[in-house]
């Protein structure tokens, strides 16, 4: 099933409403959609390379405002919410984190962390998003983390593919994984330093 969604996304990237459909794919993916935008990037700034900054930034916006619907899910259906977040097996977790927020013991700077890896790496978003919405993380602080994290990878993304071409599209599919993971982390360490230093 996963396989024939993820040949059918690829397809709509050579459709004459790509863009559309890029949009419709980045809000779905940030909220229940299993297969990422960045199948339709990729072979859409190859075909056209002198838009891939639009196509970045459709993508963005879209999946940014698809993480916001996600919030919303997680923070007014609380009991589905929770269905999911019970099968994937983080039920505990989710709750121990809401119990941290409330008492202000670091918690919010560690969720910030993990949810900018959540929308810059391959990690599923969705269920970040949906967690945010049931802890009652803040709104203003979420929307801005996947503005930026959301941002940066399909920015990496696009122009890479535009850079070079095919090649990227090869690596990224081979070891994409590895390589965002560890710029994720890296980001992640270097704001924290930063972040101690000039507290």
């Amino acid at each position: 099933m996963l396989k024939n969604l993820y040949e059918k996304t690829l397809k709509l990237a050579a459709h004459k409403s790509s863009k559309f459909y890029l949009s419709v794919i980045s809000f779905a993916e940030s909220s229940f959609f299993p297969i990422p935008p960045d199948i339709m990037i990729i072979p859409m700034a190859l075909a056209k390379k002198n838009e891939y900054l639009k196509i970045f930034i459709i993508a963005t916006i879209f999946s940014s405002l698809g993480g916001l619907f996600g919030y919303f899910i997680g923070s007014l259906f609380t009991d589905k919410a929770m269905m999911l977040i019970e099968f994937y097996g983080y039920e505990e977790q989710v709750l121990e984190l809401k119990n941290q927020l409330a008492s202000k013991s670091g918690a919010f700077s560690i969720w910030l962390g993990t949810l900018f890896l959540a929308g810059f790496t391959p990690l599923p978003f969705k269920l970040f998003t949906i967690t945010s919405g049931l802890i009652n993380f803040n709104i203003f602080v979420f929307f801005f983390i996947c503005l930026f994290a959301r941002g940066l990878r399909f920015f990496i993304v696009a122009y890479f593919s535009v850079k070079f071409g095919k090649a990227f599209a090869l690596i990224l599919e081979k070891k994409g994984t590895t390589w965002f993971s560890i710029i994720g982390i890296a980001i992640v360490i270097i704001a924290s330093i930063v972040y101690l230093n000039f507290k």
